[in-house]
């Protein structure tokens, strides 16, 4: 039997930031970057925001001196890692591994900096936690696979995240290999995350991460004070692999740890939308801008799609093409091709604007198909194919590698752009640059404190109706 469980307590256990190498350490901070300005502006954008902050005052979770990103109040520590859990996955703007298909950054870095206010822990264990946790997340998703995982139902950001929020908040606090160990048996029991909000574009995708994050560091913080876990929580018989996939490969989590990182295969979403959707956007934008497209010139367009992609953007079509909420349009494949090809642009800024005429009446036009070519590419790669037909003419687009992947990774400028896009609302430009410049200096930290106070807005700089 594979010893994945003792053999990520063991590397969690003794992960030391001066042992990275210099290319991952500095991708772990812009990682963070890039997470904390979805939490900024989803605390506030989202509409599911302030049921799930009512329902976490209503259970005592906002006493404690905990920040939330975007939020002038303190929470507990369980609340802080629930909020911005979830916060930073409701805009759908953050991290994803393709492989994995799951967003690691949201569960694992909110149990990681909730745990760093608990203990006081510097910039340079933080660093070291969360690259724990996105191995441990994101290679456990991979040796499920992915997609026997998603064609179980199960939400692996979610079922997956609670094992490196564990993890990531076991480092911080400092745990040994059989207490991290035990987090990771405590987090089997709290792994959950259903695919059913697809259904009806529910808010429970966004819950469930955050509850990861919560659980991640519930886990730790059970094991610390020496609560006992289940043993070979991950390969066991009634473990996660065997329990969640019909056919694990528990070798694929554990081979090549510490020398290759599974973090530095994490992508960053130029996008605020489910990323099998992101190379067709690259596509229409492309060829808009190429040829000069407009949107009333467009006979039709048919979305290349993995077969993976067509389950989350592509089917049923009919519901695809007529998105009635926010969450229907960031798992719509027609609704992003068709704000990229109207009107030369996709951002969050795009949501309010789903029921302009314009895209009313190109979204029916757009079909999505399981492209063989595309296919191939999968899993490594999101690929994406654009067919159009306009002038009497074919206009086709293949992209292999969508902006954003680890091999057409955003510049810290550009990353610094998409920070800013969403967090200036909140912060003002000099709070976001100032909470920025915190997380690219972080490993010089002492600890975190200051970082977080760096959070929260200024009471004239909230938005409307707050």
């Amino acid at each position: 039997m594979t010893a994945v469980t003792a053999t990520f307590a063991r590397y969690a256990a003794n992960i030391r930031h001066e042992d990275l190498p210099a290319e991952v350490e500095t991708r772990t901070r812009f990682l963070i970057l890039d997470l904390l300005g979805n939490i900024v502006r989803g605390r506030h954008d989202a509409e599911s925001s302030q049921p799930l902050m009512a329902a976490a005052r209503a259970m005592g979770l906002a006493h404690g001196n905990h920040a939330v990103f975007g939020e002038t109040s303190r929470w507990s520590p369980a609340g802080a890692a629930l909020l911005n859990g979830a916060f930073a996955h409701s805009l759908d703007f953050d991290d994803t591994h393709a492989a994995g298909t799951l967003h690691p950054g949201a569960p694992v870095i909110p149990a990681a900096l909730a745990a760093a206010e608990i203990c006081g822990a510097s910039g340079k264990d933080i660093i070291a936690a969360i690259v724990a946790g996105y191995e441990v997340t994101n290679r456990l998703a991979v040796a499920l696979p992915g997609g026997d995982h998603y064609d179980r139902g199960y939400h692996p950001t979610a079922t997956c995240g609670v094992f490196g929020g564990a993890a990531a908040a076991g480092r911080v606090f400092g745990l040994s290999e059989a207490q991290i160990a035990d987090a990771l048996g405590i987090a089997l029991s709290q792994s959950a995350g259903s695919l059913q909000f697809l259904a009806n574009g529910a808010w429970t995708k966004r819950f469930q991460v955050g509850w990861a994050a919560m659980a991640g560091l519930s886990a730790a913080l059970l094991a610390r004070e020496g609560f006992r876990g289940a043993a070979e929580a991950l390969e066991g018989k009634a473990g996660f692999l065997r329990a969640y996939a019909p056919n694990p490969n528990p070798e694929r989590a554990i081979r090549n740890l510490g020398t290759e990182f599974e973090l530095m295969e994490t992508a960053v979403k130029p996008y605020p939308s489910c990323r099998y959707g992101h190379a067709n956007v690259d596509a229409a934008l492309a060829l808009r801008a190429e040829h000069g497209l407009k949107a009333e010139e467009i006979e039709s367009v048919t979305m290349g799609l993995p077969n993976k992609g067509m389950l989350l953007v592509g089917a049923p079509l009919a519901y695809k093409q007529h998105p009635k909420n926010v969450v229907d349009g960031q798992f719509s494949g027609p609704f992003v091709v068709a704000c990229a090809l109207a009107h030369g642009h996709f951002g969050w800024d795009s949501y309010p604007k789903m029921d302009a005429p314009e895209l009313r009446a190109l979204m029916p036009k757009i079909t999505c198909e399981e492209d063989p070519e595309i296919q191939a590419e999968f899993p490594a790669n999101m690929s994406g194919k654009l067919t159009i037909r306009a002038r009497g003419q074919v206009f086709v687009k293949k992209v292999v590698v969508p902006k954003g992947e680890p091999a057409n990774f955003l510049t810290e400028a550009e990353l610094r752009a998409k920070f800013h896009g969403l967090a200036d609302a909140v912060l003002g430009a000099e709070g976001a640059k100032a909470l920025a410049d915190a997380v690219v200096s972080l490993a010089s930290a002492p600890d975190v404190h200051g970082l977080m106070r760096l959070g929260a807005p200024q009471a004239a700089l909230r938005l409307a109706g707050e």
